[in-house]
């Protein structure tokens, strides 16, 4: 039998998870030590007689408990400043499950590190705990996870705000001036400032000090990098309403938009003249919603 494997979902940006930004990591992790020292009060799923517990029960459901969350919060930490300093703003699913699958092989590793302070046996120090503690790690962080992950969707789609049910694609007439009107943008080197024609940009995605314009002129699709930042770009075309920073990476012409799907977790644009998606952060669903009913009932026909 053939297993299916969605790439596409796999590798489309998404918004970095909020559970992992430097100003929520603690609170992340105080959770996760709540809820695994709670499993394991409960549950006693320690097959170890008493006589080889060096110390007491509880303070062995904490050393676990605790071992995962000071990983979480270390790992998430380093990983929070190496994005900043690369200024890397992209995020996929398959680098969330690449982190996950790290962050509980490190999680099995220490338990196994923490064998000859909670327990008296003489293979603590075996491959054969090595593999236990790991695949243990592995087994149960990796059900441990999916779990949260559905109650932090359930929660979130409460709260959220509703999905694009029949997104109609905006038009304009021909002869609007603002779309055929070119645009002089003033970059941070004078010599490299450009005029833009707005009307054929579909979007424009950050590259650290740079961005990246996608365009269609002529039938043809076409990307050019221009020494500007997204926001002071954003700053130079904000008198265009049509225009949106759907994301602190991406901006988007509105009327350029053939389609919209997601749900309350953010949404994914699809446009006409190319097969790229841009995302729509969590956060500015509401903004996104708010601006495409004032434009459909300037522009839609």
């Amino acid at each position: 039998m053939e297993i299916y494997i969605n790439r596409e979902h796999l590798l489309k940006d998404i918004e970095y998870p909020d559970r992992y930004l430097p100003g929520n990591l603690l609170k992340t992790s105080a959770v996760i030590f709540s809820i695994i020292l709670l499993f394991l009060l409960l549950f006693k799923p320690f097959g170890v007689s008493a006589p080889e517990q060096k110390i007491d029960y509880f303070l062995i459901c904490v050393f676990h408990a605790l071992s995962p969350a000071i990983i979480i919060y270390a790992y998430f930490g380093i990983l929070n400043y190496l994005r900043e300093r690369s200024q890397m703003n992209s995020w996929t699913l398959l680098q969330e499950y690449v982190q996950i699958g790290i962050v509980l092989l490190l999680t099995g590793i220490a338990g196994f590190l923490m064998r000859d302070l909670i327990y008296q046996h003489i293979d603590n120090w075996s491959w054969y705990y090595l593999w236990e503690e790991i695949r243990n790690s592995l087994v149960a962080g990796s059900l441990f996870y999916f779990v949260l992950r559905i109650g932090n969707f359930y929660f979130q789609s409460k709260k959220g705000d509703p999905f694009v049910l029949q997104f109609i694609p905006l038009h304009i007439e021909p002869g609007e001036s603002a779309v055929l009107s070119p645009v002089f943008i003033k970059t941070q080197v004078k010599q490299d400032d450009f005029s833009l024609y707005l009307g054929e940009l579909l979007f424009a995605k950050a590259e650290g000090n740079y961005i990246e314009l996608t365009s269609y002129k002529d039938a043809r699709l076409s990307t050019e990098l221009k020494r500007i930042s997204l926001t002071q770009f954003d700053a130079q075309i904000s008198s265009h309403p049509h225009f949106f920073r759907c994301h602190r990476a991406y901006l988007v012409n509105m009327l350029q938009i053939e389609k919209v799907s997601g749900n309350s977790q953010g949404y994914v644009l699809a446009f006409r003249f190319t097969e790229a998606k841009v995302p729509v952060s969590r956060a500015q669903l509401s903004n996104f919603n708010g601006l495409y009913e004032q434009l459909q009932q300037q522009y839609s026909t």
